[in-house]
Parts: C-alpha cells; sequence; structure tokens
C-alpha cells in the first residue's frame, strides 16, 4: 500500500489527521482481505473489488465513506479501472433521491410516495447491473404521470452541481460578442483540460484521456460545447469510456460504452430489462445546467438520440431563450 503518497493526496484535499487516518484504515482493511487469497491492492483485478463490495454489505460495513476512501486511493495510484468502477457503484444514488424531491415539488408528497413505492435503491456498493430494474420500474411510473411531467422532473439538476463552478462560463458568455463566439472558446478550453489530464496521465471525471480521445472531441464542437443552429444548441455527449467506445466495432458494445448513466448503462447488455429513452431526460438536465446558469434563466431541453434506444451516441437540442433568440436574429 503507498500509504505515505496516499496520506500525502488526503492532506492536499485539507482533511485533517483523525479523517486521514480513518482512511487509510479502510484502505487498509481491504488491503488485508486481498492478502488473504495472495493479491495485492496495488494491482487488484475489478473482481476482486466486486467480492470485497459484497462482503461489506453482508457485514454492514458499506458506507459511502468507506468507498471514497477506496476511490480516492486507486485514483492516487492510477488503478483507473478500479477507480471508476467504485466510482460506478455509487454515483447515481443522489439522483434518485432528488428525482423524489423534484417530484413532490411538482406534483404532491403523496404522488411521490405512490411513485417510489417498493422501489427502494439496492444496498450501497451493489453492482450495477442491480440498478437497471428499478431504473425501468421508476421512468414508467413517471410516464404514467404524463410525459411532460416525467420529462420536466427529469431534467433538473439531479447530480447537485454547484451552480457557481460555472462563474469562469459566465464571465465568458458576459465577454462574448456572439453565442458563437463563446461556445468556440468553451470547445477549445475543454480541449485544453483534456490534453493536461493526458499530459499528466490523470482521469478526467471517469474517462481515460488519450490522444485520439482529444481527436474525437477536436473534431465535434458538439462535444463538451455546443454548436448553435438557428435557434437551437445541439450537443453530443462524450462517450462514458472513449477509448473503448472509439475501438469497438460490436453495435451493442458501443453503446455500452456510450451510456454514463449508472443505473441504467447495464440495461444495454441484459436481455430482460429496456429502459426507456425518456430516462435520458435527467442527463439532458445535466447537459443543458451550464447554459441555464450562463444565460441566467431554465433552458428547454429534447433527447434527439439516446443509446438506450438504439443509437450509438446521446445528442440534445437546447432552445435559446427568448432574449438570445432576439439577438441572434438582430444580429443577422
Amino acid at each position: 500500500m503507498k500509504k505515505t503518497e496516499y496520506a500525502e493526496f488526503l492532506r492536499s484535499r485539507n482533511m485533517d489527521d483523525e479523517s486521514i487516518n480513518s482512511a487509510i484504515e479502510n484502505v487498509t482493511h481491504f488491503e488485508e482481505y486481498l492478502a488473504l487469497s495472495g493479491i495485492d491492492i496495488d494491482t487488484v483485478p475489478v473482481s476482486s473489488a466486486e467480492r470485497y463490495f459484497s462482503a461489506l454489505i453482508v457485514d454492514g460495513e458499506n458506507t459511502m465513506k468507506m468507498f471514497l476512501d477506496l476511490a480516492r486511493y486507486f485514483y492516487i495510484t492510477g488503478q483507473s479501472d478500479v477507480y471508476i468502477y467504485i466510482v460506478s457503484t455509487i454515483s447515481g444514488r443522489e439522483v434518485l433521491e432528488s428525482i423524489s424531491e423534484k417530484l413532490a415539488l411538482k406534483t404532491d408528497p403523496d404522488c411521490r410516495d405512490q411513485v417510489f413505492e417498493c422501489l427502494e435503491a439496492p444496498p450501497l456498493g451493489s453492482p450495477p447491473d442491480s440498478y437497471p430494474e428499478n431504473t425501468c420500474q421508476l421512468v414508467k411510473r413517471l410516464m404514467e404521470l404524463g410525459r411532460e411531467t416525467c420529462h420536466d422532473v427529469l431534467a433538473d439538476n439531479h447530480h447537485g452541481i454547484p451552480r457557481d463552478s460555472f462563474q469562469k462560463y459566465t464571465k465568458w458568455f458576459e465577454e462574448s460578442s456572439s453565442i458563437d463566439g463563446f461556445l468556440k472558446r468553451l470547445h477549445s478550453d475543454k480541449i485544453r483540460i483534456l490534453q493536461q489530464h493526458l499530459d499528466e496521465g490523470k482521469i478526467w471525471f471517469e474517462q481515460v484521456i488519450t490522444s485520439d480521445v482529444i481527436d474525437l472531441v477536436k473534431g465535434n464542437q458538439e462535444i463538451l460545447s455546443a454548436v448553435r443552429k438557428g435557434e437551437y444548441l445541439y450537443i453530443t455527449k462524450i462517450p462514458y469510456s472513449p477509448k473503448y467506445w472509439l475501438n469497438e466495432k460490436d453495435s451493442l458494445m458501443k453503446r455500452y460504452y456510450a451510456c454514463h448513466c449508472p443505473l441504467a448503462r447495464e440495461a444495454i447488455i441484459m436481455n430482460d430489462t429496456e429502459i426507456p429513452m425518456d430516462w435520458c431526460y435527467c442527463s439532458g438536465g445535466f447537459a443543458k445546467l451550464m447554459f441555464d446558469v450562463v444565460f441566467g434563466e431554465p433552458t428547454e431541453v429534447e433527447v434527439l438520440k439516446s443509446v438506450l434506444a438504439g443509437d450509438d451516441i446521446c445528442r440534445f437540442r437546447i432552445k435559446l431563450p427568448d432574449k438570445l433568440i432576439q439577438e441572434v436574429h438582430s444580429s443577422g
């Protein structure tokens, strides 16, 4: 175990000594579990992490702190496969809680309770394939309330991203002479960030960045930015596993590598669960969030393509606010 490097990383994140010691204990616990099978923690396969998480669930030790401590360790050691797997098992749960809260506001608490009745999420740390059936039932129940209500509830900031994280881009938009100029500057900045992660050998969120991935983004301004056509912005989602997506020939697996949603992705390769593409309005909410903040008012999003519907990418269309549409027309 790279204890010194791990402690230094945690200290750089302003964690106190008690939290650091606790994190080291959690990683040490995993290391001791692996040692029983003669496995080194710094070369551990994903399959061993899966078995360990199942044991944590049985023992009631599947806490969010445990998983975050492990994720941070595998992040700093560069074990991207294990890091990404851990993130995929714990992300998305906040989405369910947020959808529940939004539904209660959009309708009423009784309606929310009826929709979520018997839809308890699997235990924290459960494998990704334990979520699709739950997700499928949820989106079908939301659709019973009407397509407009379903889409409105889903297309929100369910990942809880701080709006002030877009301050730089808000300033850029204010400085820009046109929407198109702003979008080009945004795209260039995203490419710069990807290049920096490649140069430093770091994971970008859960994405492994290669030169081919950067070329993919460079070749399509819709990825990580948008392209304006008339009154609309068009956005193409970067694949969740872009490295594998680029090299994959099988259409089913290409869709699988494209999907970002930890609550739905496994359904693509499961034979018994099909999640309606309406669920992708949740991803649409993520795509439009920055523009909601930058433009200073909510925007409308439409799902044009979805890997859940058989496409090999996810693509969205965002309508510009009326005030910006007027500017576009006046500028010709």
